[in-house]
């Protein structure tokens, strides 16, 4: 049997707080963070809403003059990763500093940042583009600047699998410790794509909504008025230990990651397949590897649950498939009627969720249910959180491509 990796520590900054708790707190009570966009004036766009992060502040962790050089969403990753070490009581020094790897994905990376370099160079001339332009946009140098704060010297990488790529992260953060690449990963998503550009672009696929009249009520999953999903930003970082050494050093462990599948749909460029094939089959492949570890049946689902026509209804058919008759007793819900969607960061903030549903015994709802698709006919937790004590967790996550992803989380 592989070896066994549960999750020590835990850091979320979401449109609806910039820690675990808070956002925690907002999930439970069924409050969105979605309101008109304020990081510039978006009147003439058609879509001027937006889940975005608030009253961030970089500078509690990082000098003014290192700010300078990051495009924020290496400074969500940075923040949210320093956190998260914090939260699991690490010390990385120069002795476990090779033993600790980071996986950080991202599905867009420094967007703002090229929109300003780009209007720069058209305004003043090439020779006023910083020169720190490069490292402050590409993927990567989220994880490479979490790697440079924390002395993390073990494997380095960045999945870029649109929003999927926190939860590929996270997934393949558990099989470097599985392998023994590595003994603790710091993992997770982040994204900081709110910008005219990603908005017109969005909005010309007719991926997301319009309701800018009530932007609270505008992130709908499963619902039959939905009309697209609502873009937000955030990170959400988690820290992933080889099992025996946490118990070790008496670490305080959230849940267990007992299962991960990973597959691709080959069908369409931003469309999920018909039948749901790629998401079946990722879903029995992390519910495979985990009853491996606890045959505990999944209680709770957090649904991939964009709130777009067609993903919400294949999801559905792709969980009934998986899971046969047990589906319709499943709990599910999209915490994304609340954050909007996250890109990258989605599968890092919504695997927070998972853990701390388990560990406190309370499931969130999906908000704005009002009118239920007839095509969507499971349980998604309409509005209000139910307590129950749940033990196994699975979290969906799919990306443009056809890429899918699913993480299993048990109680320990």
């Amino acid at each position: 049997m592989a070896r066994r990796v549960v999750v020590t520590g835990m850091a979320a900054i979401s449109p609806l707080g910039n820690d675990v708790e808070s956002t925690w707190k907002a999930m439970v009570e069924g409050r969105s963070g979605i309101s008109r966009i304020t990081k510039f004036d978006p009147s003439n766009l058609p879509v001027q809403i937006a889940a975005e992060v608030k009253g961030f502040s970089a500078g509690d962790f990082i000098h003014k003059k290192e700010i300078k050089k990051m495009d924020s969403f290496i400074h969500y990753a940075l923040v949210g990763s320093m956190t998260a070490v914090q939260d699991a009581g690490l010390e990385i020094d120069d002795v476990l500093a090779p033993q600790v790897g980071v996986a950080i994905g991202t599905g867009i990376g420094g967007l703002p940042a090229i929109e300003d370099h780009h209007k720069t160079l058209l305004s003043r001339g090439p020779e006023k583009v910083s020169p720190f332009f490069i490292p402050m946009v590409i993927g990567n140098l989220a994880g490479g600047q979490v790697a440079i704060f924390t002395n993390a010297k073990g494997p380095n990488i960045t999945p870029v699998t649109a929003c999927a790529s926190g939860a590929h992260a996270i997934g393949e953060a558990l099989r470097m410790i599985q392998r023994g690449d590595a003994e603790i990963m710091i993992t997770g998503g982040t994204e900081a794509a709110i910008t005219p550009l990603a908005l017109a672009g969005f909005d010309n696929m007719r991926a997301i909504s319009r309701r800018n009249d009530s932007p609270e009520e505008a992130s709908r999953p499963f619902e039959r008025d939905r009309d697209g999903f609502v873009l937000g930003e955030g990170a959400g970082v988690i820290i992933l230990e080889e099992k025996e050494r946490a118990e070790k050093r008496g670490a305080r462990i959230y849940a267990e990651i007992t299962g991960y599948g990973a597959t691709c749909d080959a069908f369409h460029l931003s469309s999920p397949s018909p039948n749901g094939d790629g998401a079946v089959r990722a879903m029995r492949a992390a519910l495979k590897e985990g009853s491996e570890i606890n045959s505990t049946p999944v209680g709770y689902i957090n649904a991939h649950g964009t709130g777009t026509r067609a993903n919400d209804v294949i999801e559905t058919k792709a969980i009934r498939d998986a899971f046969g008759v047990d589906a319709d007793t499943i709990m599910i819900s999209s915490t994304k009627s609340m954050t909007g969607h996250l890109l990258g960061a989605a599968g890092g903030v919504e695997a927070i969720a998972s853990i701390l549903a388990i560990r406190d015994g309370v499931l969130p709802p999906t908000i704005n249910h009002a009118h239920p698709d007839p095509e969507c006919d499971l349980d998604y937790i309409p509005n209000q959180a139910r307590e129950v004590k749940v033990d196994a967790v699975l979290s969906n996550s799919f990306g443009f491509g056809g890429t899918n992803a699913c993480l299993l989380f048990h109680r320990v």
